[in-house]
């Protein structure tokens, strides 16, 4: 799968994960859904952020990165009938890690282009999720960016996600829909 971009976050630098650093790493896989419909994306609003991103998240031990992108997409949009599943790209990124066991993490997010059927079902979100405010939407996809765009530039409460998610929406819009 392409790499897209390899992300550092301001408090992490090249020099953190090189050898013989004392910051310690810990990798966490991703699987991220691209699912389209004309000019209109699936996304996952998140209230408490006021983003928008894609339906995805880790996979779990064991899990081989298309099963948890099915699962991940199920639970969080309540999409039925996921196929035509197929690679996009990948998007790598370092940042601070806010548990125990690391400094860091590397989070690698494997995305996919896929569709499903028209209507969706009930979600399973985590209580965080439910917490946070998420909630499927199907939005124009250029709208979805400017919306992203003008949070990173006012907003005080934005998520450590919003960059890579915007950034993966230009490239999706650039690549798979156009102007």
């Amino acid at each position: 799968m392409r790499l897209l971009k390899t992300a550092f976050h301001p408090d992490v630098s090249p020099d953190d994960i090189s050898p013989g650093s004392e910051r310690t790493l810990v990798v966490r896989h991703a699987a991220r859904a691209i699912v389209l419909r004309g000019d209109e994306i699936l996304l996952l609003y998140t209230q408490r952020y006021h983003d928008y991103s894609l339906p995805g998240g880790g996979i779990d031990e064991g899990e081989e990165v298309v099963q948890g992108l099915v699962r991940e997409l199920r639970e969080e949009t309540g999409a039925k009938g996921v196929r035509n599943i197929s690679a996009f790209a990948r998007y790598e990124e370092f940042r601070p890690w806010y548990k125990s066991d690391a400094d860091i993490i590397h989070m690698v997010s494997h995305c996919y282009v896929c569709d499903i059927d028209n209507c969706l079902g009930e979600t399973a979100y985590e209580s965080y999720e439910i917490s946070n405010g998420m909630k499927p939407m199907w939005v124009n996809i250029h709208k979805a960016i400017a919306h992203n765009e003008l949070v990173i530039a006012e907003s005080d409460k934005k998520g450590l996600s919003i960059d890579r998610e915007t950034f993966l929406l230009k490239v999706i819009a650039e690549e798979l829909i156009g102007p």
